[in-house]
């Protein structure tokens, strides 16, 4: 039998992830689930308990730890009578609706004493992982530019994020993942951000944004999203003195990544003095390069899975290491979300560190 003994208050798309994934994990036993539409609990595993009110699961007291994957706006209620009930919480992302609230649950979190973290899963994307390696180890020289970019086609938003009050919209949704991962990888403090956001087909939330943030040690990061762009992708770029590593595709299974570092044999000394005519006309510096100048070299290999913030939280659960998703960088990426809607509201960039 486990130590660990889980509910998972929430049942919808991500409570059921969070289920499937209990059923690879040995240290965790999924005790009981919680939802307040009695349909979404008909496949629960067997033998697992079924609440329709998060009240009813928290006073369970054969579960120490829940996580919580209701909307947005009820995060702040479920961790505040999670806590009270002394259990361990993980929380779904974004951790809450403004910056103040999430001061209120790590206040009530730590004044219950309680462990509190937030499922920051993306963490172990293996293309993220796989950039982020490249950066730690400087493959491609002093970098000056990283750029992530995500692109679907489906446009339209679903279920519950349609609604703006309800934490709608993509900058709610997958912007608290992307940004995390450049605030992670990059170590130096932000000067300023500029963003554009714009609801391309949907009328309420926002379906597009960019984001551009300069950073005190010289790189510049953009990230980019678009529900609407019918040109499914999921890209990286990261420039850098010495070459390119890109990383350039639709979705892969997980932990499959298809990309490669791009090198120059020599730097030209200036340009050539031929011209070069291309279908966009003449030009000197972008012209084709001569045969064998470029080469690629393979992008380095990367062990990760979604499971492992679970391994994680186990190995913390049990003193062996700290958690890996620390509050300050929750806090951190709230600021960010504050800053990138106030760009975009003044058409303006924001000083922010």
């Amino acid at each position: 039998m486990a130590d660990i003994k889980l509910g998972i208050i929430g049942f919808g798309f991500m409570g059921h992830e969070h289920a499937n994934m209990m059923a690879t994990i040995e240290e965790i036993d999924l005790v009981a689930v919680c939802d307040n539409v009695p349909t979404q609990l008909e496949d629960a595993p067997e033998g697992v308990k079924k609440y329709d009110n998060m009240d009813d699961l928290v006073a369970d007291t054969e579960i120490n730890t829940v996580i919580i994957s209701v909307p947005n706006p009820l995060h702040l209620e479920a961790v505040e009578k999670a806590a009270r009930a002394g259990k361990d919480i993980i929380c779904e992302k974004p951790a809450a609706m403004t910056v103040a609230e999430f001061d209120k649950m790590c206040e009530i979190t730590k004044e219950c004493g309680v462990r509190f973290t937030i499922h920051q899963q993306r963490r172990w994307d293996a293309d993220f992982r796989t950039i982020k390696e490249v950066y730690d180890n400087h493959l491609v020289g002093k970098e000056y530019l990283v750029k992530s970019q995500l692109y679907g086609f489906n446009g339209n938003m679903h279920d519950w994020h349609i609604y703006p009050e309800m934490g709608g919209g993509m900058l709610y949704d997958w912007g608290v993942h992307l940004i995390d991962q450049i605030l992670l990888m990059v170590d130096s403090k932000v000067i300023s951000v500029y963003a554009d956001m714009q609801n391309v087909i949907n009328e309420n939330v926002d379906d597009y944004f960019k984001i551009i943030f300069k950073f005190e040690n010289g790189l510049t990061s953009e990230i980019e999203l678009g529900t609407y762009y019918l040109t499914p992708k999921r890209a990286w770029f990261l420039g850098g003195t010495t070459g390119s590593a890109v990383i350039d595709g639709t979705f892969q299974a997980q932990g499959n990544v298809d990309g490669m570092i791009v090198r120059t044999k020599h730097l030209l000394e200036n340009v050539p003095g031929k011209l070069t005519m291309t279908s966009a006309g003449p030009t000197r510096s972008f012209g084709e390069p001569e045969p064998g100048l470029l080469y690629e070299e393979s992008l380095p290999k990367v062990n990760v899975c979604h499971r492992d913030f679970f391994v994680n939280y186990i190995n913390a659960y049990y003193g062996k290491e700290e958690l890996a998703i620390k509050l300050p960088q929750v806090r951190r990426v709230l600021c960010m979300m504050d800053a990138v809607r106030e760009s975009a509201k003044t058409h303006q960039a924001v000083l922010f560190e």
